[in-house]
């Protein structure tokens, strides 16, 4: 019995200790990354999401747009900066005074935007238009090549066809010119041979 619970204790022992160095290279993994440059942060990042993917990612929304602001209510009480005015009345005026300059500051930067916007679409249906006609272009050039192509292969054909042709009527000339020679020699055999006979 004894044996027994010591090889047990061994391996128990055994098992702790496999535990624990496995433990320690989890902790040698868990090590802080310094990220060096854009894409090691990334991918930092990705990373880490994708640790717990069940958890809930929360995207930031867009920055919404401001508008206009309102035209300030009309004071009648307030004299500006000029004489005569209240110590309490010239900063009703500057306070005033400072929400108009902001609004015009606004609508002048909403309209420089709106142009910036409609020259940007107008430079975008520009290069749109001049990319589908270099495209036209060389579509035009490459059907023409390829028409090209087609038609010195079809006239390659047909100069074959014709030099076929050509070397079978040459050849049926030559055996039409060795029949004839072979004509032509055996009747003057049939002429020579009636004289032979004579």
């Amino acid at each position: 019995m004894k044996i027994n619970c010591r090889i047990e204790d061994i391996h128990q022992a055994i098992k702790i200790k496999m535990a624990e160095s496995k433990e320690d290279k989890k902790i040698d993994v868990e090590r802080p990354v310094v990220a060096k440059t854009a894409t090691d942060l990334q991918r930092l990042k990705l990373l880490k999401l994708m640790k717990n993917p069940d958890k809930p990612l929360q995207l930031p929304e867009r920055p919404k747009l401001k508008n206009t602001p309102l035209v300030p209510e009309f004071v009648r009480n307030v004299m500006g900066s000029s004489a005569g005015a209240g110590s309490g009345e010239f900063h009703v005026y500057r306070h005033l005074r400072r929400k108009e300059y902001a609004r015009q500051k606004f609508i002048q930067e909403k309209s420089k935007k709106e142009l910036l916007d409609i020259e940007y679409r107008r430079k975008i249906e520009e290069n749109k238009l001049l990319s589908e006609q270099l495209t036209a272009k060389k579509r035009a050039k490459r059907l023409k090549k390829k028409q090209n192509q087609k038609k010195a292969r079809l006239e390659k054909k047909a100069n074959a066809v014709n030099k076929n042709e050509e070397n079978k009527d040459n050849s049926q000339k030559v055996d039409d010119d060795s029949d004839k020679t072979e004509d032509n020699s055996s009747s003057s055999e049939s002429d020579e041979k009636p004289k032979q006979s004579s």
